[in-house]
């Protein structure tokens, strides 16, 4: 498969998800405990956290194939922000997952709905994980021009001089 842009495509479902995550786990969290809905329906957060783990894991990896090309253009030290977050954002949704899992799975009912409650607010951690994650991606566009290394031309002023001009132009104002 093709990777060239394949990054900015995939990174929106993992950071998607972080953002319903709270909401979708917290309903389902008190759909159980109040016997709205059964247990196993739980399964459904897990399942939605799966699909978060899976999108971030390839979310890295596609980062990491475009990796080079970007460092034409960007500072290294804004890429290397960027990974970090992610691996960071990485690791705790699968913990967040994990502790999903065993809510399913452990059989004293007031200890798997204490690990649920646990999981709505590690869900809430991974949402402000994946803020950071997608502000430094957006520092990497929007900021540094990480866009330019498929331009086919680096023609133009460095991403840090175009900040210092906008910055002078504001001053006018």
């Amino acid at each position: 498969m093709e990777s060239l842009l394949f990054h900015p495509k995939v990174v929106h479902v993992p950071i998607a998800l972080a953002v319903l995550m709270p909401l979708i786990a917290g309903g389902l969290a008190l759909a159980w405990w109040r016997e709205w809905l059964p247990r196993r329906a739980w399964l459904v957060a897990a399942a939605l956290q799966a699909v978060m783990l899976l999108g971030g894991f390839a979310s890295l990896r596609t980062g990491e194939a475009e990796e080079e090309r970007v460092e034409e253009v960007v500072p290294e030290r804004a890429i290397h922000e960027h990974e970090e977050a992610a691996e960071v954002f990485v690791g705790g949704s699968l913990v967040v997952l994990l502790v999903m899992l065993a809510a399913a799975f452990v059989p004293k009912e007031k200890v798997a709905l204490g690990l649920a409650a646990a999981s709505v607010v590690g869900a809430v951690a991974v949402l402000g994980l994946g803020y950071r994650v997608g502000e430094a991606g957006g520092a990497l566009v929007y900021r540094h021009d990480a866009a330019r290394a498929y331009a086919g031309t680096t023609a133009g002023p460095p991403a840090a001089d175009a900040d210092r001009a906008i910055d002078e132009d504001d001053e006018d104002d």
